[in-house]
């Protein structure tokens, strides 16, 4: 089993987004990446503590790869916007990615530079070191699953759910 941690706007999106496809196991959102522990969801929502939302992905690299992982990461959100997705705005929502080794971060950077040929314009994704991965409050765990009918699930979950899909297809559950 591997796993990355991935911030890119939203967790919920994220969340949501990886567990339609064979071979991720689980989706743990979180906070990583600020100055003070065990931040809080209302802490984080100030913007004063510089965590992003993150989702960290488990996956089976024998059911999908870790290559595709990543696509998918990219194709889910805009990484041209800077600490923003849409109208989530502040650095909470930036588009970061968390190594935790020089393999990871060598993955990283391979698929960042793949995404350049899906976007036009300046990739503003970050890749990092990863710090303490801080579980989010339970009630962010799964929470499209649990709260589809929510206006934001219908209205910018959803939607970027049914884009990945579409476009890797091959690998829905």
């Amino acid at each position: 089993m591997k796993s990355f941690v991935l911030a890119g706007g939203c967790f919920w999106c994220l969340d949501s987004a990886y567990m339609q496809f064979k071979g991720v196991s689980d989706v743990m959102c979180g906070y990583m990446g600020g100055k003070i522990d065990n931040p809080s969801y209302e802490a984080v929502c100030t913007g004063t503590t510089d965590h992003a939302e993150v989702a960290e992905v488990f996956f089976n690299e024998d059911e999908i790869s870790s290559e595709t992982i990543l696509d998918i990461f990219f194709i889910l959100h805009d990484p041209r916007q800077l600490n923003r997705q849409g109208n989530d705005i502040g650095t909470q929502y930036r588009s970061d990615m968390f190594y935790r080794n020089e393999g990871e971060k060598a993955e990283f950077e391979a698929a960042l530079e793949r995404a350049k040929d899906l976007w036009d314009g300046e990739i503003v994704t970050k890749i990092s070191a990863a710090e303490t991965f801080w579980a989010a409050e339970e009630y962010h765990q799964d929470f499209f699953a649990k709260n589809p009918g929510q206006g934001y699930c219908t209205a910018v979950v959803a939607p970027k759910m049914a884009k990945v899909r579409e476009k890797f297809r091959q690998y829905a559950k």
